[in-house]
C-alpha cells in the first residue's frame, strides 16, 4: 500500500472518531439538559375531574335549590333560572375567550385573549405553569366551574324584582369586566397578586377564592341590591320562605360540593388536598354552630335556616384560607366567621336598610374577608411549605407566613377586589339600565317573576 495512501486513511478515522465523539458527548448533554416531558398522573386527574362535577353540582342543583327555596312561590322559576342560565353562558364566554383573559400569559391584570381563542391549543398535555400532572383541558374545566357560580352567587341579592334580559346582559358585562381580570390576577401566571408567580406585585394567599369568588360576588350583590331598590312592600310586608326543605337539600348539596371547591384546587390528589378537605368541614361545623348557638342566645331559639346560613358562611369564610392553614385554626376561622356573619344580616343589614334579597353580601363577603384577614395572621408553612420558598423579592426567598406583613398583604387584596366590584358594577347597572332595564314594573313584580318573566308557574294544581 502507498504510505501516503495509509497516512490518509489513519487521518480520515481519527478525525471520524473525533467528531462522532463529540457528537456523542454532545447528545448526551443535551439528553442530560433537556426538559423532562410532563406526563398526566391518573389519579390527580380523576380527582380534579371529580371535584369539577361537585363543583358544577354547587351551581345545580346546590344553589338552585338553596336560592329557589328561600323566595316567596310566585318567583322560585326565575330565581332558579338565574343560575341555571348561566351554566350556559358562562361556558359559552368561557370557551370563546374568557379561559384565555384568565389564565393566558398577558400583562399583571388580564391574559391575553387570543393565545386560548377558542380554546386552541387547550389539550391532553399538561400546563406546567398551572398544574403539572393534569391535562390542560381537566385544569380549564375546573377553573370553569367557579367562573359559573361566581355571578351566580350574585343572583341572590337581587332575587324577585329583576329583570331577564337586563340580568342577562348585566351577568355577561360582569364576568367579562370583572371576574375574568381579577381571575387573572389572583391565579392566573404574571398576575399582579399571585404570590406562585415572580412577576408578582403583591403576594395574596388565595387558595380557592376569597377573594375571585366570594368578594367580588358579594360587594358587587351589595352595590346591585341598592341600585335596583327594595322589593315592593320590603320590609313592611313578611316575605318568608316558601320552601325551607328545598333550602336544606342545597345547603348539603353546598356542603358536599365545597369539597371539590377548596380540595380539588391543590390541583392534585396528594396532602394538601387532604387538609383543604378537612379545613374545609370544620370551619363549615364551626360556623354552623357558632351562628346558632348566638341566635339562640339572642333570640331564645335557633332556627333551622339560621344554622344552615352559619354553616354557608364557614365555607366561604374558609375558602381563601384552606389550603394554608392547620385543621384547628380553619375551626377558629369558621366559628368567627359564623359570628360576624349573622350580626351583618341581623343587623348591619337593618342599620343600612338595604334590600339584599338572600343575604350574599352578609354571608359571603363578610365571611369572606373574615377568612382573608385571619389567613394573613394564621397561614402556616407547615400546612403548605411553598409559601416559605416561592415568592422572591430582590432575589431572596420571602416567607407569606403569619404575620403583619402578610396581613396588610392580604387586606390590600380585600380592599382592591371590594372596590372593583362596587365600581365596576355601578358602571355596569349604569350602562345595562340605560339600553334595556334591570328592574321590571310594578304590575309584574306584583304578578311574579315566574309569569311575567318566563310565562310559567312553579306549583300546577
Amino acid at each position: 500500500m502507498n504510505p501516503i495512501h495509509s497516512i490518509r486513511k489513519r487521518n480520515l478515522f481519527y478525525s471520524c472518531s473525533i467528531i462522532g465523539g463529540l457528537l456523542f458527548v454532545g447528545s448526551l448533554s443535551a439528553a442530560e439538559t433537556a426538559t423532562p416531558a410532563l406526563t398526566v398522573n391518573n389519579g390527580d386527574n380523576a380527582w380534579i375531574l371529580a371535584s369539577s362535577a361537585l363543583v358544577l353540582m354547587m351551581t345545580a342543583p346546590g344553589l338552585i335549590l338553596f336560592y329557589g327555596g328561600l323566595v316567596r312561590n310566585k318567583n322560585v322559576l326565575a330565581t332558579m333560572m338565574h343560575s341555571l342560565v348561566l351554566m350556559g353562558l358562562i361556558s359559552a364566554l368561557w370557551m370563546v375567550f374568557g379561559y384565555s383573559l384568565c389564565f393566558a400569559e398577558g400583562n399583571s391584570f388580564f391574559g391575553n385573549p387570543f393565545t386560548y381563542l377558542f380554546l386552541k391549543g387547550v389539550g391532553a398535555a399538561p400546563n406546567g405553569d398551572y398544574a403539572a400532572t393534569i391535562p390542560h383541558q381537566t385544569f380549564m374545566l375546573f377553573q370553569l366551574m367557579f367562573a359559573i357560580i361566581t355571578p351566580a352567587l350574585i343572583s341572590g341579592a337581587i332575587a324577585e324584582r329583576v329583570k331577564f334580559s337586563g340580568y342577562i346582559l348585566f351577568m355577561l358585562l360582569w364576568v367579562t369586566l370583572i371576574y375574568f381580570p381579577l381571575c387573572h390576577m389572583v391565579w392566573g401566571k404574571g398576575g399582579y397578586f399571585n404570590w406562585a408567580f415572580k412577576e408578582c406585585q403583591v403576594p395574596v394567599l388565595d387558595f380557592a377564592g376569597g377573594t375571585v369568588v366570594h368578594i367580588s360576588s358579594g360587594a358587587s350583590a351589595l352595590v346591585l341590591a341598592m341600585l335596583l331598590g327594595k322589593r315592593a312592600g320590603y320590609p313592611r310586608e313578611p316575605m318568608v320562605p316558601h320552601n325551607v326543605v328545598y333550602s336544606l337539600i342545597g345547603t348539603g348539596l353546598l356542603w358536599v360540593g365545597w369539597f371539590g371547591f377548596n380540595a380539588g384546587s391543590a390541583l392534585n390528589a396528594g396532602s394538601l388536598a387532604t387538609n383543604a378537605f378537612a379545613a374545609t368541614h370544620f370551619s363549615a361545623a364551626a360556623a354552623a354552630l357558632s351562628w346558632m348557638f348566638v341566635e339562640w342566645l339572642l333570640k331564645g331559639k335557633p332556627s333551622v335556616l339560621g344554622a344552615a346560613s352559619g354553616m354557608v358562611a364557614g365555607l366561604a369564610t374558609i375558602t381563601p384560607a384552606s389550603g394554608f392553614v392547620t385543621i384547628p385554626a380553619a375551626f377558629a376561622i369558621g366559628a368567627t366567621g359564623g359570628v360576624l356573619s349573622y350580626f351583618a344580616v341581623t343587623k348591619l343589614k337593618a342599620v343600612l336598610g338595604y334590600d339584599d334579597s338572600l343575604d350574599v353580601f352578609g354571608v359571603h363577603c363578610v365571611g369572606s374577608i373574615t377568612g382573608m384577614l385571619m389567613l394573613g395572621f394564621l397561614a402556616s408553612a407547615d400546612v403548605n411549605s411553598a409559601i416559605a420558598t416561592t415568592f422572591m423579592k430582590n432575589g431572596a426567598a420571602v416567607s407569606l407566613g403569619g404575620g403583619s406583613a402578610q396581613f396588610v398583604n392580604q387586606l390590600i387584596g380585600v380592599v382592591f377586589t371590594a372596590a372593583l366590584g362596587v365600581i365596576g358594577t355601578i358602571i355596569i347597572f349604569k350602562t345595562v339600565d340605560a339600553f334595556v332595564g334591570m328592574r321590571v314594573d310594578q304590575e309584574d313584580e306584583s304578578l311574579g317573576l315566574d309569569l311575567s318573566q318566563h310565562g310559567e308557574h312553579a306549583y300546577n294544581e
